[in-house]
């Protein structure tokens, strides 16, 4: 079990120190973007704040996202799936969106839910 992060004498609330850090580590931009980003959204916060609190929260953050064991009871939601034509017959697959390679493929005549429960079942 992790300990909870305390924000015990810093002025703004977890949500926002937090969506602050994320910013900032998610996406490739200053921390004057950061800055006027929150800006935008009605929070003044000066872009040193950020600093400190990506150098004090972001390792935290880290930590516990990779501490987080996936489990056989995850849901996995399956977001594209590739049909190509080859010599008549349809080649479907679910590609890897980041690499571009295919994570699993399958020959089959049509495309219904048996093909599809054969192409996820392995």
């Amino acid at each position: 079990m992790t300990k909870a992060i305390s924000y015990k004498r810093h002025r703004f609330p977890p949500e926002i120190i937090a969506h602050a850090v994320w910013l900032y580590f998610r996406f490739p931009v200053s921390l004057q973007l950061v800055e006027e980003m929150l800006l935008e959204r009605g929070i003044v916060v000066s872009d040193e704040t950020t600093r400190h609190w990506g150098k004090k929260f972001g390792p935290k953050y880290a930590r516990r996202i990779r501490r987080k064991q996936p489990s056989p009871h995850d849901v996995w939601h399956l977001d594209e799936v590739a049909s190509t034509s080859l010599a008549g017959s349809t080649r479907s697959g679910v590609p890897s969106t980041k690499d571009g390679y295919m994570l699993d493929e399958i020959l089959q005549s049509r495309r219904n839910t048996k093909a599809a429960k054969r192409l996820l079942s392995g």
